[in-house]
Order: structure tokens, then sequence, then C-alpha cells
């Protein structure tokens, strides 16, 4: 009985996790996440908890675009937020995470809508904007 108590305990003991913070920072990061299984799966990872405030309450439903829109936006939203990456001189730390975006690749909607929402996002929260798309502030 001791000796069961005993495994019990340290596979308690061995189990526990301690919590760890992500980052100081102040900069929002996203991933995009790629398995392969039977298909090809991506997977749109943002670690900023207001991304997904912002996509349930004001982005646009998902089919209100099409899947080409979404991809040519995110085609040149990817190029200008990994130009800014590559030169942290000229524009910070703020794009601390290349985005690796193939404009080859055929993602689905889903990620390309929430992609494409990212980036609006990220010009809503922060004040900053990618591409002038000849909105007035």
């Amino acid at each position: 009985m001791r000796f069961l108590s005993f495994i019990i305990i340290l596979g308690l003991i061995y189990s526990c996790n301690t919590s760890k913070k992500l980052s100081d920072d102040k900069s929002p990061k996203a991933y995009l996440e790629h398995h392969t299984e039977d298909s090809t799966v991506y997977e749109l990872i943002v670690l900023d908890p207001g991304y997904e405030t912002f996509l349930q309450s004001q982005a646009q439903p998902i089919h209100f675009y099409s899947n080409n829109y979404y991809q040519t936006w995110n085609v040149r939203y990817v190029a200008e937020w990994n130009l800014r990456h590559s030169d942290a001189l000229r524009y910070g730390d703020f794009y601390e995470t290349r985005i690796n975006y193939d404009a080859l690749e055929d993602y689905d909607i889903e990620l390309n809508y929430r992609l494409y929402n990212y980036f609006l996002f990220i010009e809503k929260r922060y004040g900053i904007v990618l591409i002038n798309r000849g909105r007035t502030p």
C-alpha cells in the first residue's frame, strides 16, 4: 500500500507544471503552423487576447468576401509585414515574428479570413497602417 501511495504521489509531482509567462513585450505575434498527416493542414496562431474578441465583434462574416479576395490582400499585407520585420532598425521590434505565407499555397478560406482580419486588427488596435487602402482616418 505504501508503494502504491508513493507511486501516486510521485506521479502527481511529476505531472505538475509551473506556469510560465509568455512574454513581457506588447508586440503581437502570429504564427502559421503547418501540420502534415494525410493532408496538409495550416493553422494561424495569434498570441494577442484581443484578437478573438475583434474577430467576433468587428470582423465581417467569413463569406463576406471570397477566398481569392482574402488571399490577394494577405499577399500584400504579409509582404509589408515581413519587410518591416527584416528592417528592425527602421521599424523597431514590433514586427518581431516573420509570417511564412506562400502566395502559391492553397490555404483554405478560414485561414485566409483569420490572417486578413489579423492585419485589420493590428491596424485598428495599434494604429499602424501597413497598407494605405485609401481610407481616411
